[in-house]
């Protein structure tokens, strides 16, 4: 793509228009977040726990390694987001099958009520702002968001959200 500061744009938009994107993923962003962080905060939980349940859920039997290259974060922050949930009971760490060394990960009945309801709450978020954009919202919404995504990455996401 061309860049907007020097060159046609491919969609011809106007860099106020994508500066104005910009802010409606903002905006869109706090309101998707809202309901839950409210719920996580009722056990001292953040949204480092709530992308860790999401992962885990999606992915019983998750290797901590696999975890940390999804998250992008430090092996710290994991380390302490990690031992808070298995403290209270939400995940359980669990030796690999073939490899003892291996730490895999899965949610407790209480980690999956939990993010059960997370999800939900943004699942009907995510289908009604879809129905109220129309026909066909869906697939270009995906292709949207597959597109922000680094090019180098884009292949390994799509195979984890198994589009």
């Amino acid at each position: 793509m061309a860049d907007i500061n020097t060159g046609p744009n491919p969609l011809f938009l106007r860099e106020d228009q994508l500066h104005q994107g910009m802010e409606l993923l903002f905006y869109a962003y706090r309101d998707f977040t809202a309901e839950c962080d409210a719920i996580l905060a009722t056990y001292g939980f953040g949204r480092a726990h709530h992308r860790v349940l999401h992962f885990v859920h999606r992915n019983p039997g998750l290797k901590v390694a696999e975890l940390l290259d999804i998250l992008k974060i430090t092996k710290q922050s994991l380390a302490r987001v990690l031992k808070e949930l298995r403290e209270k009971g939400f995940i359980a760490q669990r030796p690999g099958p073939d490899d003892l060394r291996e730490r895999r990960l899965f949610l407790t009945p209480k980690g999956t009520r939990l993010t059960d309801k997370l999800t939900e709450l943004q699942v009907q978020r995510i289908a009604e702002a879809l129905k109220q954009a129309g026909a066909g919202a869906d697939d270009v919404t995906r292709r949207f968001l597959l597109a922000m995504i680094e090019p180098h990455e884009r292949a390994q996401v799509a195979s984890l959200v198994k589009w």
